[in-house]
């Protein structure tokens, strides 16, 4: 796959309004009118971390708009609305407050775990669904929450994948560079947890503060522990920041990130300072047909002009598919409880070469984890 640029942040603004139409006001029947489901995402769409607010919801977008254009679902078409939160917990609490107060059936795509970790409370007060949140943060997880429902993969699954590639080949001095909140901790401790079951524990690690790159301290707390790896719990722009510093500093080894840096955003943010950077994936390869849903979105995103692939934008697509599959078993007469009772009823649903699985006490769709390699011509190899 040949490297494709992100839309800008000029770009990503002309798109905005198009997709910021707000429904008419939904019923008090938690967001249903007679031929619409409303549905509230708080994402950032400024900010450092914007390319994977927008390039989710973009995702979900491609499948919501196929959907609606064949007549929804019994009748209902699916609207998305967007709140910016820039990433930032406080906004997000505030958005979240908002959607709940106009009682949108449920809240869909959040992005990160900072600002997922102080929704969720929210979202359980009111009993209302918070659908794929895109995190891995096990806090989001255990204990168990009928509201919370997770299609991909946990950073646990993520970096226990890591540390089991890197210790297969005999590496044993592996650091962590991570994000100085409840993202960043949350992969800190599944790197922690992995290597303890190996009897080993992290060389090394080194913080950055959300929204910022200034690595400077990290890179030589980081250093002093002659790190051989280092896992990377942060964001794109400070996860590039700090390759760059990395190897100025000397450091040839390999950089491993979790599926949240958002790859095509590290990879087009890096260019040719890409090499040796690999990233774990919970969803299918997005740059080729190599499954019938990978198809089924490139075709969806060719038929889009200005749109290109990646895998923040299949994350939202598969969210958007299994919601949409949830919806339909509900049935027209679909509420919130009926429509978490219907989602737990998929068991060993395959959507066209990634099953998902939940049931009555399981929340989490899938557990599937790959990893990739970035390279310095600006591919994505398995």
């Amino acid at each position: 796959m040949r490297r494709r640029h992100l839309l800008t942040a000029t770009g990503s603004a002309a798109v905005l309004p198009a997709l910021s139409l707000l429904p008419r006001r939904a019923s008090a029947q938690a967001g249903l009118t007679d031929s619409a489901i409303v549905l509230g995402q708080s994402a950032p769409f400024s900010g450092a971390a914007e390319q994977l607010g927008l390039q989710f919801h973009l995702g979900a977008q491609l499948f919501f708009e196929q959907l609606n254009a064949k007549g929804g679902v019994h009748g209902r078409r699916i609207e998305l609305k967007r709140l910016d939160d820039g990433y930032e917990p406080d906004r997000c609490v505030a958005n979240t407050k908002q959607f709940i107060g106009e009682g949108v059936f449920a809240l869909f795509g959040y992005i990160g775990t900072p600002t997922s970790v102080v929704a969720l409370p929210l979202a359980t007060e009111a009993k209302v669904p918070f659908f794929a949140p895109f995190t891995g943060a096990e806090a989001l997880r255990t204990p168990f929450n009928r509201y919370a429902i997770h299609v991909r993969a946990s950073y646990f699954d993520e970096t226990a994948a890591i540390v089991r590639q890197l210790t297969q080949v005999g590496i044993k001095r592996i650091s962590v560079f991570y994000q100085n909140d409840a993202y960043g901790k949350a992969g800190l401790e599944g790197v922690t947890r992995a290597l303890k079951a190996l009897n080993m524990e992290p060389a090394s690690t080194g913080t950055v503060e959300r929204n910022t790159v200034d690595v400077a301290e990290s890179i030589k707390s980081i250093m002093a522990g002659r790190p051989e790896a280092i896992v990377q719990i942060s964001a794109y722009k400070s996860c590039a920041a700090f390759i760059r510093e990395a190897r100025k500093a000397g450091f040839a080894g390999n950089l491993y990130n979790v599926s949240f840096v958002g790859t095509q955003a590290l990879l087009d943010e890096l260019g040719k300072d890409a090499r040796g950077v690999a990233v774990s994936q919970v969803m299918p390869f997005p740059y080729s047909p190599a499954t019938v849903l990978s198809g089924e979105y490139l075709a969806a995103v060719r038929a889009k002009q200005g749109r290109a692939p990646n895998y923040s934008g299949i994350e939202g697509y598969v969210a958007a598919k299994v919601f949409t599959e949830a919806l339909t078993r509900a049935g027209r007469g679909v509420n919130r409880e009926g429509f978490i009772t219907a989602l737990q009823g998929m068991k060993g649903l395959d959507l066209g070469g990634f099953p998902v699985d939940f049931g009555p006490n399981k929340h989490t769709g899938s557990r599937f984890v790959e990893l990739t390699l970035l390279t310095e011509d600006g591919r994505i190899r398995r």
